[in-house]
């Protein structure tokens, strides 16, 4: 059967009619650097026989050219056999889970993982029956895997850790993982797919809020998930079709645009990020700079072996001092967003001390945490404005 045809431009016809069908789509003619934005929920089949041919795009959900161009690209980033999207990082993350869980089944979170993947665990995977137990991050691999019983199914992991940045050895987690039958989840936004390679160290599935470093500019929601294993692309594949994530196409178009420099906003961000942290650390005020990328680092032999760099996300303890001074420093800055999130051009600075208390494993540390992003400004002016923040610190917490 021949494929269907525009419709002839009928001059009887109605003028509705005529503007729903007698104006079809133009021919793409030319080639731009960037790849179209195809919008669209209903996708026309050719004919009656491909209407159930869910070999090729059917409905708008599953992604069209768009998003098909952006997961192809993170796949070549992360060394993929297949990439799933999704409308926010947190998506990603319960989204993958979702997909490689069921009722009975036990996981094992580090510590430190991002808030919003804890309060998931806790509030959502153990009401339907899956166990969670927490671990330190700088837990041995082999005392690692002790904790788990018969139904552990995955261990997720997070490297640098969220908030107070602990290194894990992950090649040796998840080689140990892998021997005996259990798969491994890192969430990767820190290293963002180019400073480091999860799949490449064994991890099973790489998680990214693209939100971050890979859109770049704080104005784009987006989540991926990427694997090796044919077989587990597909189960996150229909764990994404039986949830019904979707992405915009223009959503994915700035996502792509944002990969196009993500190499050499990285580099930026982290060279920035390195120089600022080492002021930090002579800094009267602090107590310690928690940047696995320093050579005083607890996890500076891991953070060298496996990664080529760092970004400009890190976080540095003051000596005691009251939350009213945490709060005069914070307000003392201007060239830094108080503000969540990270990853984009700008600086951003927030109080994470209380966000610590949900910790099955307490800090090491007596006076506040502050966590900075460092972004694309001169880092001569970040310092500065660091230096007078620090000062109201001072002032408030009677340090003089």
């Amino acid at each position: 059967m021949s494929e269907k045809t525009a419709p002839d431009k009928t001059p009887g016809q109605g003028v509705s009619t005529r503007l729903i069908h007698a104006v079809e789509p133009a021919p793409i003619t030319v080639r731009t650097v960037g790849p179209p934005i195809q919008n669209g929920s209903t996708v026309l089949i050719p004919t009656a026989e491909g209407l159930f041919d869910h070999s090729k795009p059917t409905y708008g959900r599953s992604g069209l050219a768009t998003h098909e161009t952006l997961r192809a690209s993170l796949a070549e980033l992360e060394g993929a056999a297949g990439c799933q999207l999704y409308p926010s990082g947190v998506a990603a993350l319960t989204g993958a889970l979702l997909a490689v869980l069921r009722a009975g089944d036990e996981i094992l979170v580090v510590d430190s993982v991002y808030a919003p993947t804890r309060r998931f665990c806790d509030k959502v995977l153990a009401r339907y029956g899956v166990l969670v137990r927490y671990y330190p991050p700088r837990l041995e691999p082999e005392a690692i895997l002790a904790l788990g019983g018969p139904a552990l199914k995955l261990i997720v992991l997070e490297s640098p850790g969220s908030l107070t940045f602990e290194m894990q050895d992950v090649p040796a987690i998840a080689a140990l993982a892998r021997s005996r039958g259990v798969l491994t989840l890192l969430d990767n936004t820190w290293g963002a797919g180019v400073l480091f390679k999860p799949l490449a160290h064994g991890v099973d599935i790489s998680v990214q809020a693209l939100t971050k470093y890979v859109c770049g500019h704080s104005d784009v929601l987006m989540g991926s998930s990427c694997a090796r294993d044919p077989a587990l692309v597909k189960t996150l594949d229909d764990g994404d079709l039986h949830l019904g994530w979707s992405v915009s196409g223009a959503d994915a178009y700035q996502a792509i645009r944002g990969l196009r420099t993500l190499a050499v906003r990285l580099q930026r961000h982290g060279q920035s990020g390195l120089a600022v942290a080492e002021w930090v650390s002579r800094q009267p005020e602090v107590v310690e700079v928690i940047h696995p990328g320093l050579a005083t680092s607890p996890d500076h032999a891991i953070f060298t072996r496996d990664y080529a760099g760092a970004c400009g996300l890190f976080a540095f303890a003051l000596k005691p001092g009251p939350e009213t001074a945490v709060n005069a420093l914070l307000n003392r800055l201007k060239l830094f967003g108080l503000g969540f999130s990270w990853g984009g051009f700008e600086s951003l600075a927030i109080s994470v001390t209380h966000q610590l208390d949900q910790r099955r494993f307490k800090s090491p540390w007596t006076g506040p945490l502050v966590r900075v992003h460092i972004g694309l400004e001169e880092p001569e002016d970040l310092i500065a404005d660091l230096r007078a923040g620090l000062d109201a610190y001072a002032e408030a917490a009677g340090l003089g």
